[in-house]
Protein backbone atom coordinates (compact mmCIF):
# COMPACT_ATOMS: atom_id res chain seq x y z
CA UNK A 1 0.00 0.00 0.00
CA UNK A 2 1.35 3.98 -0.74
CA UNK A 3 1.45 6.50 1.65
CA UNK A 4 1.21 10.06 0.47
CA UNK A 5 2.79 13.33 2.47
CA UNK A 6 1.10 16.70 1.78
CA UNK A 7 -1.75 18.63 2.86
CA UNK A 8 -4.83 17.84 0.54
CA UNK A 9 -4.79 21.83 -0.24
CA UNK A 10 -1.10 21.12 -1.96
CA UNK A 11 0.02 19.74 -5.10
CA UNK A 12 -0.29 16.32 -2.83
CA UNK A 13 -4.00 16.31 -4.07
CA UNK A 14 -2.49 15.02 -7.63
CA UNK A 15 -1.44 12.80 -6.59
CA UNK A 16 -4.29 11.60 -4.45
CA UNK A 17 -6.26 11.82 -7.57
CA UNK A 18 -4.35 9.96 -9.50
CA UNK A 19 -4.55 7.12 -6.95
CA UNK A 20 -8.19 7.30 -6.72
CA UNK A 21 -8.25 7.19 -10.40
CA UNK A 22 -6.25 4.47 -10.44
CA UNK A 23 -8.27 2.72 -7.39
CA UNK A 24 -5.21 1.54 -5.77
CA UNK A 25 -5.08 1.91 -1.60
CA UNK A 26 -3.29 4.24 -0.24
CA UNK A 27 -2.94 5.89 3.67
CA UNK A 28 -2.71 9.80 3.84
CA UNK A 29 -0.30 11.78 5.77
CA UNK A 30 -1.62 15.48 5.55
CA UNK A 31 1.53 17.11 6.60
CA UNK A 32 1.96 20.61 5.45
CA UNK A 33 5.19 22.07 3.87
CA UNK A 34 8.46 22.42 5.75
CA UNK A 35 6.93 20.49 8.91
CA UNK A 36 9.12 18.37 10.66
CA UNK A 37 6.71 15.03 9.21
CA UNK A 38 7.45 16.43 6.15
CA UNK A 39 11.03 16.32 6.88
CA UNK A 40 10.52 12.72 7.70
CA UNK A 41 10.27 12.34 3.55
CA UNK A 42 11.86 15.08 2.28
CA UNK A 43 14.89 16.86 3.78
CA UNK A 44 13.78 19.92 2.29
CA UNK A 45 10.39 19.64 3.74
CA UNK A 46 8.66 19.68 0.40
CA UNK A 47 5.62 17.91 -0.62
CA UNK A 48 4.41 15.68 -1.65
CA UNK A 49 5.89 13.15 -0.96
CA UNK A 50 5.07 8.96 -1.85
CA UNK A 51 6.32 6.23 0.05
CA UNK A 52 5.99 2.68 -2.21
CA UNK A 53 7.70 0.20 -0.17
CA UNK A 54 11.36 1.27 0.76
CA UNK A 55 11.26 3.82 -1.87
CA UNK A 56 10.57 7.58 -1.16
CA UNK A 57 9.62 9.32 -4.42
CA UNK A 58 9.37 13.24 -4.90
CA UNK A 59 7.23 15.86 -6.99
CA UNK A 60 3.75 15.70 -7.59
CA UNK A 61 4.27 15.03 -11.76
CA UNK A 62 7.10 12.44 -11.11
CA UNK A 63 4.86 10.31 -8.89
CA UNK A 64 1.96 10.71 -11.05
CA UNK A 65 3.90 9.50 -14.18
CA UNK A 66 5.17 6.28 -12.13
CA UNK A 67 1.38 5.60 -10.77
CA UNK A 68 0.30 5.59 -13.99
CA UNK A 69 3.28 3.59 -15.78
CA UNK A 70 3.57 1.33 -13.18
CA UNK A 71 -0.93 0.55 -13.02
CA UNK A 72 -0.66 1.11 -16.81
CA UNK A 73 -3.48 3.75 -16.53
CA UNK A 74 -3.84 7.45 -17.29
CA UNK A 75 -1.39 7.54 -19.87
CA UNK A 76 -0.20 6.01 -23.14
CA UNK A 77 2.90 3.50 -23.38
CA UNK A 78 6.30 4.76 -22.85
CA UNK A 79 7.89 4.55 -25.92
CA UNK A 80 4.95 5.36 -28.37
CA UNK A 81 4.13 8.86 -30.01
CA UNK A 82 1.04 9.39 -28.15
CA UNK A 83 3.36 9.10 -25.26
CA UNK A 84 5.58 12.30 -26.48
CA UNK A 85 2.46 14.10 -26.92
CA UNK A 86 1.47 13.33 -23.75
CA UNK A 87 4.50 14.21 -22.26
CA UNK A 88 4.78 17.67 -24.28
CA UNK A 89 1.12 18.63 -22.95
CA UNK A 90 2.40 17.82 -19.10
CA UNK A 91 5.65 19.74 -19.57
CA UNK A 92 3.51 22.45 -21.18
CA UNK A 93 1.02 22.66 -18.19
CA UNK A 94 4.49 22.41 -15.98
CA UNK A 95 5.47 25.57 -18.02
CA UNK A 96 3.08 27.48 -18.33
CA UNK A 97 0.27 27.15 -15.44
CA UNK A 98 2.37 25.47 -12.52
CA UNK A 99 5.46 27.38 -12.83
CA UNK A 100 3.50 31.07 -12.90
CA UNK A 101 1.38 29.80 -10.14
CA UNK A 102 3.97 28.88 -8.23
CA UNK A 103 5.76 32.23 -9.08
CA UNK A 104 2.71 33.96 -8.09
CA UNK A 105 2.66 32.05 -4.98
CA UNK A 106 6.51 32.60 -3.70
CA UNK A 107 5.65 36.09 -3.91
CA UNK A 108 2.27 36.48 -1.99
CA UNK A 109 3.19 33.96 1.49
CA UNK A 110 6.26 31.84 0.35
CA UNK A 111 9.26 33.95 -0.04
CA UNK A 112 10.20 36.06 3.24
CA UNK A 113 8.77 39.32 3.24
CA UNK A 114 11.10 41.59 2.23
CA UNK A 115 11.82 39.22 -0.88
CA UNK A 116 8.26 39.53 -2.36
CA UNK A 117 7.72 41.67 -5.33
CA UNK A 118 3.87 42.04 -5.27
CA UNK A 119 3.91 44.01 -8.63
CA UNK A 120 5.10 40.58 -10.29
CA UNK A 121 1.65 38.86 -9.87
CA UNK A 122 0.20 41.32 -12.75
CA UNK A 123 2.21 40.05 -14.95
CA UNK A 124 2.09 36.71 -14.08
CA UNK A 125 -1.63 36.69 -14.15
CA UNK A 126 -1.66 38.01 -17.64
CA UNK A 127 0.76 35.49 -18.66
CA UNK A 128 -1.58 32.89 -17.23
CA UNK A 129 -4.50 34.23 -19.10
CA UNK A 130 -2.53 33.93 -22.46
CA UNK A 131 -1.90 30.41 -21.50
CA UNK A 132 -5.55 29.79 -20.60
CA UNK A 133 -6.45 30.72 -24.00
CA UNK A 134 -3.98 28.24 -25.52
CA UNK A 135 -4.75 25.26 -23.79
CA UNK A 136 -9.15 26.29 -23.93
CA UNK A 137 -8.05 26.30 -27.98
CA UNK A 138 -6.00 22.93 -27.32
CA UNK A 139 -9.29 21.37 -25.82
CA UNK A 140 -11.05 19.37 -28.78
CA UNK A 141 -12.69 16.75 -27.11
CA UNK A 142 -14.13 16.17 -23.38
CA UNK A 143 -9.78 15.65 -22.57
CA UNK A 144 -6.82 16.93 -23.31
CA UNK A 145 -5.83 14.01 -25.13
CA UNK A 146 -8.58 12.95 -26.55
CA UNK A 147 -11.60 10.55 -24.65
CA UNK A 148 -10.22 9.15 -22.06
CA UNK A 149 -8.55 10.96 -18.80
CA UNK A 150 -4.89 10.81 -18.48
CA UNK A 151 -2.03 12.47 -16.21
CA UNK A 152 -2.52 16.23 -17.96
CA UNK A 153 -6.16 16.72 -16.97
CA UNK A 154 -5.13 15.90 -13.47
CA UNK A 155 -2.45 18.80 -13.58
CA UNK A 156 -4.49 20.89 -15.71
CA UNK A 157 -7.40 20.91 -13.40
CA UNK A 158 -5.49 21.02 -10.17
CA UNK A 159 -4.17 24.38 -11.44
CA UNK A 160 -7.27 25.75 -12.85
CA UNK A 161 -8.49 25.30 -9.63
CA UNK A 162 -5.54 27.03 -7.70
CA UNK A 163 -5.79 29.92 -10.18
CA UNK A 164 -9.30 30.39 -8.67
CA UNK A 165 -7.96 30.22 -5.31
CA UNK A 166 -5.17 32.87 -6.35
CA UNK A 167 -7.90 35.43 -7.56
CA UNK A 168 -6.09 35.02 -11.24
CA UNK A 169 -8.85 35.91 -13.88
CA UNK A 170 -11.96 33.27 -14.71
CA UNK A 171 -11.06 31.33 -17.62
CA UNK A 172 -13.43 31.46 -20.47
CA UNK A 173 -16.43 28.98 -20.53
CA UNK A 174 -14.97 25.87 -22.05
CA UNK A 175 -12.03 25.74 -19.94
CA UNK A 176 -14.62 26.82 -17.13
CA UNK A 177 -16.56 23.27 -18.35
CA UNK A 178 -14.12 21.30 -18.98
CA UNK A 179 -12.74 21.66 -15.06
CA UNK A 180 -16.02 21.45 -13.63
CA UNK A 181 -16.39 18.13 -15.33
CA UNK A 182 -13.86 17.21 -14.02
CA UNK A 183 -14.07 18.10 -10.30
CA UNK A 184 -17.33 16.08 -10.29
CA UNK A 185 -15.55 12.84 -11.15
CA UNK A 186 -16.13 10.64 -8.38
CA UNK A 187 -12.19 10.14 -7.77
CA UNK A 188 -11.49 13.71 -7.52
CA UNK A 189 -14.36 14.36 -5.01
CA UNK A 190 -12.49 11.43 -2.85
CA UNK A 191 -9.09 13.08 -2.81
CA UNK A 192 -10.33 16.31 -1.69
CA UNK A 193 -12.41 15.12 0.57
CA UNK A 194 -8.76 13.68 2.42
Amino acid sequence: MYTVIGATKSRALRVLWTLEELGEPYTHIAAGARTDEARTYNPLGKIPALVDGDAVLTDSVAIMTYLADKHGKLTAPAGTIARAHQDAMTLWLVDEFDAILWAAAKHSFVLPEERRVPAVKDALKFEFERSAAVLSDRLEGPFLMGDDITLPDILACHCLNWAVGAKFPRTDDKLFAYAKALRDRPAFQAASAK
